[in-house]
This record gives structure tokens, sequence and C-alpha cells, in this order.
């Protein structure tokens, strides 16, 4: 991930990745060295398959859930980060008569401050890049700017940013 970000982004300190099965904070020197990384590997909470069971759970296509969250009236605090207990918060929030899209924000803001916390720990300062498929969400871009006051880098497809880079890697040891 890292050697590809730079690939994209030479001027890159710290990548976001966020994929489908877990995320990563990988924070590199001046010269694209990781230099440290945290995993969050221990459950769905977090990466693309949290967000993706979040959005079935209020009826939305993954497309919809971050359309929908940028029409969000206010944020709706979701405190279980684990998938179960989240879909359960999700379906008594629901049956309260909270706003679905007011749900969807409180979600993907949940995800954010998981991921801002994982790029804090191994990095304070300098470009970010996003990458994985979740940098897809534009909500997620979005929020993910306004939590570390800055822009965040992304490739055209961030999903391949991981695969480019191990490419690269590769032929470098040919």
């Amino acid at each position: 991930h890292a050697a590809g970000a730079r690939y994209f982004f030479p001027e890159a300190t710290t990548v976001l990745d966020i994929g489908g099965q877990d995320s990563k904070a990988i924070a590199m020197n001046p010269a694209g060295k990781v230099v440290k990384f945290e995993m969050n590997d221990r459950c769905a909470a977090g990466t693309g398959k949290f967000l993706e069971i979040m959005a079935k759970s209020l009826g939305f296509t993954l497309e919809q859930f971050a359309a929908e969250a940028f029409e969000a009236g206010k944020d709706i605090q979701i405190n279980s980060m684990c998938t179960v207990f989240a879909e359960s918060e999700v379906t008594s929030l629901v049956a309260r008569g909270e706003d679905r899209r007011n749900i969807a924000l409180g979600l993907h803001k949940s995800v954010v401050r998981r991921a801002a916390g994982m790029l804090r720990r191994v990095s304070s300062d300098g470009p970010v890049v996003f990458s994985g498929g979740v940098a897809k969400n534009r909500c997620m871009l979005k929020l993910m700017e306004e939590t570390l006051q800055q822009p965040i880098l992304k490739a055209e497809d961030p999903q391949m940013t991981g695969a480019l880079g191990a490419a690269l890697l590769a032929a470098a040891s040919a």
C-alpha cells in the first residue's frame, strides 16, 4: 500500500487503507519506507464490510448509503462498533423513528473516528493517501478531510493501490 500510494503521490507520508475486511494506517519516512503500521483485523468494525452490513440494515444500497448520509439533518452517535451490536443499535434507532439518513451519518462518523485514531497513532502530520474500496465513498472522504483538517489524496481507482504497490515491489526485486 505504501509503494502504491507513493507511486501516485510521491509527497505522501501516510496511508489509510480501508478495505472490505480490514483497515490499515501506515506511516512512511521521506524515502517511502514504512516506519509504523497499525491494522484492525480483529473484526469487521471499521471496514467496508461493516459499512455494507449497516447500509443493508437501513435498507440502502452501498451507493445510496453515502448519498443519504450527506442529506442528514443531524448526527446520531452510534456507540457500538461491533457489527452485531451496531446492527442491533441501528434496528432500535429505526424502531424509535429516527431518520435513517441521520443514522447513516452516525455510522460513517463512527468509522471515521476509528480510522482517524489509527492514523494519529502512526503519524500526526503530512499528506495522507486514502486507499481501498471505502475510499470511493464520498461521505467517508469528506468526513475524513473534516476530521483530519486537511485534504486527503485518493487515486482514481483507490481499491487498486495495494495491488499496484505489490506489482511495483515484485518488479523491483526481479
